[in-house]
């Protein structure tokens, strides 16, 4: 998948699913890389790796995209 990019397109987000850590309980990978000066950084490393499990990443997209369907619904 393409990474997304967020802020002024200096934070790319990928998600994929890790096949060397297939055996883990947390084979699902969120990788945040950063390319923006030091001071206005949000993670203190220019790259991040958060390892989820699956059922970790379904709760996260399922947040998401209620987050989405709200931000739809009429007020």
């Amino acid at each position: 998948m393409k990474p997304i990019y967020l802020l002024d397109d200096s934070l790319a987000v990928e998600v994929f699913f890790s096949e060397e850590d297939r055996d883990l309980p947390d084979p699902i990978c969120l990788k945040i890389s950063e390319s923006c000066k030091e001071e206005e950084k949000v993670f203190i490393h220019d790259e991040s790796h958060l390892y989820l499990t699956p059922q970790q990443a379904k709760y996260l997209a399922q947040a998401l995209l209620a987050a989405v369907d709200e931000s739809f619904a009429p007020k």
